[in-house]
């Protein structure tokens, strides 16, 4: 498995499942494959290491991860590697103006990396930063402190239950719409101090404060919406008998997946008919795959 950082070469982030993706995507020799999250390159350098005559496109909205990990990978790999700026949900524009066709096999690793958690202002709750949680600035104005300070106490406790399944949403809203009559939300704390208020803090027990950061950083973020319309565009972007492999880390993102491919039988075959996880070896290695979820499916016929 491989290590790769965002930040220097010192080991910070591992990618989950990468045995299986390389199993599902299957490379083969003059592929071209697209990592439409490319993150910390972990996944782009198994599949060129994998199979030394295929290419790898790789595309990112985090543009601090294409020009920290994309020039180490090119000194490697030369022209094996490619990449384009920009949301996977705009794949068919980004790769045609980059003058690419359809492509063999295309990967989406839906979760947000450990770097991003640690890094980008407002994602951890256990650092005291702007609540922004923003994978973009240059892709998004509103951040989550615009949400929380802006949006009706309905709005709130249904973005926490929906994009969350957050409990106690209703009461979360009502109280975080009472704090910002005395002062603005402008950092994580701000608002993790309200949410520990209703249910404290348990060691051993998940965060109190985590589905509301969920679903506010899907909300920023139209994470949801994202992927629907990458799934939407696989027909477009595959060659016949092409793969497409998405990995998961919540209920909601995975059901997207699952009900997409099962929703279209006329046009992919499903070749995770059960949800692959990760085996206990690297659950116990690398604590983050414990919620990966892979899903795959090969397209059958060219449309359109």
């Amino acid at each position: 498995m491989t290590l790769e950082s965002t930040t220097s070469s010192t080991t910070y982030h591992k990618s989950v499942l990468v045995r299986e993706v390389i199993h599902y995507l299957a490379p083969k020799p003059s592929g071209v494959y697209v990592d439409a999250t490319f993150g910390g390159g972990g996944h782009t350098r198994a599949i060129l290491e994998h199979e030394p005559t295929c290419r790898v496109i790789a595309c990112d909205w985090d543009r601090n991860a294409i020009d920290t990990n994309i020039p180490p990978l090119k000194e490697e790999f030369g022209d094996r590697i490619d990449f384009v700026w920009g949301n996977f949900a705009q794949l068919p524009h980004l790769l045609k103006k980059a003058g690419y066709g359809k492509v063999d096999g295309i990967l989406a690793d839906f979760g947000t990396s450990q770097f991003q958690i640690t890094n980008v202002p407002g994602f951890s709750f256990k650092q005291n930063l702007p609540l922004d949680m923003r994978m973009s600035t240059s892709h998004f104005v509103i951040t989550a402190a615009d949400i929380v300070n802006r949006a009706s106490e309905a709005e709130l406790a249904d973005i926490f239950w929906k994009y969350g399944e957050e409990r106690n949403s209703r009461k979360i809203a009502r109280l975080i719409v009472e704090a910002r009559k005395r002062r603005p939300f402008k950092t994580t704390h701000d608002l993790v101090n309200v949410i520990t208020s209703i249910t404290p803090v348990i060691r051993g027990k998940i965060h109190p404060a985590t589905r509301v950061f969920q679903a506010l950083r899907i909300q920023v973020n139209n994470e949801l919406e994202n992927i629907e319309t990458f799934l939407k565009h696989l027909e477009q972007l595959l060659l016949p008998g092409g793969r497409a492999v998405c990995i998961s880390f919540h209920s909601l993102e995975d059901r997207l997946v699952k009900q997409f491919i099962r929703g279209h039988k006329e046009l992919f075959i499903e070749l995770t008919p059960k949800v692959v996880i990760a085996d206990e070896a690297e659950r116990f290695t690398n604590p983050s795959s414990r919620s990966a979820k892979l899903r795959a499916a090969e397209i059958v016929s060219e449309l359109g």
